[in-house]
């Protein structure tokens, strides 16, 4: 009998101490589903700098940021160029809060080119 107290207790103190683990990795990385980078073009970035105070007023430390509203309609795209092949920009993606500010920054970014496509790395701001 005594014995199984003792690893119930054992039991007890690791799942505590795993959830502990846990619970400070997820405040570190507040975002396990956020992305690190995305692909965006100068529509949707003007798009996303519009709607910036929206996403912004989020309560959560996770932003879904959903810009499909955005993509223009009826309007056939240029065909990429056969020597540069532009990446399909991300319309719906999950950032963190610090993320939120660090694209915003990177799209105001003077003389940043988005077209036609443009990768943006958001594990560092700078």
């Amino acid at each position: 009998m005594k014995n199984s107290v003792f690893s119930w207790r054992g039991t007890v103190a690791g799942l505590a101490g795993g959830l502990l683990l846990i619970a400070n990795a997820s405040a570190d990385d507040a975002c396990g589903l956020c992305v690190k980078q995305i692909v965006t073009n100068s529509e949707l970035a003007t798009c996303f700098l519009d709607q910036y105070d929206q996403f912004a007023k989020s309560g959560s430390d996770a932003v879904v940021v959903d810009l499909s509203n955005c993509a223009s309609r009826g309007v056939v795209e240029a065909l990429p160029s056969p020597n540069k092949g532009a990446a399909d920009p991300d319309v719906q993606f999950m950032i963190s809060r610090l993320q939120l500010e660090c694209l915003k920054k990177k799209l105001e970014a003077p003389g940043i080119v988005l077209d036609p496509s443009a990768t943006i790395e958001l594990d560092t701001c700078g």
